[in-house]
């Protein structure tokens, strides 16, 4: 047995670390009623729509910290540390994909999310998650950046993120992270942006409605902050509302997304 050098498909995992232990990381979570998402999806089903857990938790958390401009900033610099505040809000989601035969977590960015209905943000989650990495224009960048000395591509990793303005088409806004596909009922996350929400498993649990015991699909939905940036107040609230987001779903209506909303049944467990 002896020492192999790491692969070269995950050599970004490596870059992304190195800069993630810059920051200063405080972790929260909570249950969420996933009654309304589940009837949602259900009846969507019905009319060959198919829309995953994920999908949800994006549509809510882009309103709400688009909502929370310091949740939608970012921090730079050590001597002289700055902040800057996006416009628009982009998400970063994990992707678990295979790339040159390797499994490895890959990340896209979804843009203008505060904007997008369910639908769209759906076709943006499967267009990554149906296309092949090893041959997707958008992950082109990445595959060259394997193909450099450790040195180099580590060097170009740090400039390409270095930049605050640019960092958000880069990065994202905030990212979202799920296990819900596997046994995992809670995780937390680094995602490389202000906020970052890991997103668990979705099972049956009891709850109280109304003063009564009954069962409900329930999510537990993990947030991580940097404290660099925001307080533990204003996270806290960012939680809570996505949460009440998802609890009442759909809410206000956006592009017709409530014409599902009283339907019932149970939706599928794809994720």
């Amino acid at each position: 047995m002896r020492p192999l050098p790491v692969a070269r498909e995950r050599r970004h995992t490596l870059y992304f670390l190195e800069g993630a232990k810059a920051f200063a990381p405080v972790f929260l979570d909570t249950e969420v009623d996933m009654e309304r998402v589940w009837r949602h999806r259900a009846a969507a089903a019905e009319e060959g729509r198919r829309y995953s857990v994920v999908s949800y938790v994006l549509h809510a958390g882009a309103r709400v910290v688009a909502d929370h401009p310091q949740a939608n900033s970012a921090i730079g610099g050590r001597l002289l540390p700055r902040t800057v505040t996006y416009d628009s809000t982009s998400a970063k989601l994990a992707l678990d994909r295979r790339l040159g035969g390797r499994r490895v977590v890959l990340a896209a960015v979804l843009p203008g999310l505060e904007r997008a209905g369910l639908e769209e943000i759906q076709r943006q989650v499967d267009h990554y998650r149906d296309g092949d990495p090893d041959l997707m224009d958008e992950f082109a960048n990445l595959r060259a950046l394997h193909k450099l000395p450790v040195p180099i591509g580590r060097a170009l990793f740090r400039r390409a993120t270095r930049s605050l303005t640019a960092r958000a088409a880069r990065t994202g806004t905030f990212a979202v992270t799920s296990l819900g596909h596997r046994a995992v009922d809670g995780f937390h996350s680094v995602g490389g942006t202000t906020i970052t929400l890991g997103v668990g498993r979705v099972v049956d649990r009891p709850v109280v409605r109304d003063g009564v015991v009954t069962v409900a699909p329930v999510m537990r939905l993990n947030l991580a902050f940097d404290h660099r940036v925001i307080d533990g107040a204003e996270a806290a609230d960012v939680l809570t509302e996505i949460k009440e987001r998802l609890e009442g779903f759909p809410g206000t209506p956006e592009g017709g997304e409530d014409r599902t909303a009283a339907a019932t049944g149970a939706g599928s467990t794809d994720r």
